[in-house]
Order: C-alpha cells, then sequence, then structure tokens
C-alpha cells in the first residue's frame, strides 16, 4: 500500500512538470511570434492590446468582465511586445 501511495506521487508529480513545461512552451511561441515580426507590426500590435486593456479594465469596473484572468494575460502580452522592442534597440547599438 505505501508503494501505491509512492506510485501516485510519483505520477502526479510527473503530471505538475508536463502541465508547467506545456506551459513555458506556449510562452516561448508567443515571444517567438513577436520575435518574427517587424517593429511597426509590434508598435501597431502594441496599440490594439493597450485598446484591449482598457475595455477590459472598463468592463471589471462596471462589473461585466466575465474572465478577470484575461486582463493579466494583455498586460503580460504588452510587457513582451515592449521587451522585444527594447532589446531590439539595444542591439543596434
Amino acid at each position: 500500500m505505501a508503494k501505491e501511495k509512492k506510485k501516485d506521487a510519483v505520477n502526479e508529480k510527473e503530471k505538475a512538470s508536463k502541465k508547467v513545461t506545456k506551459k513555458v512552451i506556449a510562452k516561448q511561441s508567443t515571444v517567438q511570434k513577436i520575435r518574427t515580426q517587424e517593429s511597426n507590426e509590434i508598435e501597431k500590435q502594441i496599440v490594439e492590446l493597450k485598446q484591449e486593456h482598457f475595455n477590459l479594465r472598463f468592463q471589471a469596473a462596471v462589473g461585466k468582465l466575465e474572465n478577470t484572468a484575461q486582463l493579466r494575460k494583455v498586460k503580460k502580452d504588452i510587457a513582451r511586445a515592449y521587451t522585444v522592442l527594447t532589446e531590439r534597440e539595444k542591439a543596434r547599438v
């Protein structure tokens, strides 16, 4: 019985590590997509994301926002885009 519990614990740890790995891969692909874009495209994307963030904040204030995690996701996407632009500017110098 103790062996079964250990096996279950090991299986749960493996599942958890696989989930984390999948999340990391998904984030990397988002950054990779941004890096393949031109700088002006990234700037346009930032403007669109800022507008979306504003709309989400407005919905949250009114109480109409159902998925509050979307706010955090959009903020992180904006930060990723700015990070790529900053990396490119530093690479030019």
